[in-house]
């Protein structure tokens, strides 16, 4: 498994856990600035704009995962998740706290918190 110089921040947002991604491991953009500023619906435009519908990158994946739970669109959230622990793509990723974590555990981790979260708020 290739390893990346890739930084992720541990942020928790309103709706779900989010990982920001400063870049993946080709230097694209994944709108992190955006994301980290909460700027959700500027990350949504900005990566569905640039197809990220196709892309199999789980650090875009994981951040439009994130916005789109941030925003509210909650099944978009879910599928861009099990999008990112679907990638054939894989690399490590580093997180807020020093730690580094595969991309899919990194998913699997939103992922989780998220339905953790709708469990809470529907009792």
């Amino acid at each position: 498994m290739p390893l990346s110089s890739i930084a992720a921040a541990v942020l928790l947002g309103q709706a779900a856990f989010a990982l920001p991604i400063d870049r993946p491991a080709d230097g694209a953009d994944v709108a992190y600035r955006e994301l980290a500023a909460g700027q959700s619906h500027e990350v949504v435009r900005k990566l569905e704009g640039a197809g990220a519908g196709d892309i199999q990158d789980p650090a875009v994946l994981i951040n439009l995962g994130a916005a789109y739970a941030r925003a509210g669109m909650t099944d978009k959230a879910l599928a861009a998740y099990r999008a990112a622990i679907a990638s054939p793509e894989r690399y490590d990723l580093e997180l807020a706290d020093g730690s580094w974590v595969d991309s899919r555990t990194a998913a699997r981790m939103a992922l989780r918190n998220m339905l953790g979260r709708s469990a809470i708020a529907a009792r």
